[in-house]
């Protein structure tokens, strides 16, 4: 397993741990290269999401990992978290369903968690 995929894995079982919903890992490597993976999740609430991302943060941070971005936090409806090779999208419900980043990105291979 690569270091990305395991930086993938490992933001997919934190944002678990958190209850996000409809969690999948998208393997992107080699449709883009902007990154190897995106973790897509859904919480049900602007606080949800927001807590979401900040389990992500916190023990992402404990681990060594460095986000190099992070966007949407104010408005807690996309919160997107930029860990170079891996990019965590956690969407309000109701946004995921609006924008639908997996339909975008229907070529890659989908992992489940």
């Amino acid at each position: 397993m690569s270091s990305s995929s395991n930086t993938a894995y490992f933001a997919g079982s934190i944002a678990a741990n958190k209850k996000a919903q409809d969690i999948k890992i998208l393997n992107v490597g080699g449709l883009t290269s902007i990154a190897d993976y995106f973790v897509i999740c859904s919480g049900n609430s602007t606080v949800q999401v927001k807590a979401i991302a900040d389990e992500i943060e916190e023990k992402m941070a404990e681990q060594g990992y460095c986000l190099n971005h992070r966007e949407g936090y104010n408005n807690a409806r996309w919160i997107l978290l930029d860990y170079g090779d891996t990019i965590v999208h956690i969407f309000h419900a109701e946004d995921r369903e609006f924008y639908n980043i997996e339909g975008l990105w229907s070529d890659a291979e989908v992992i489940n968690i």
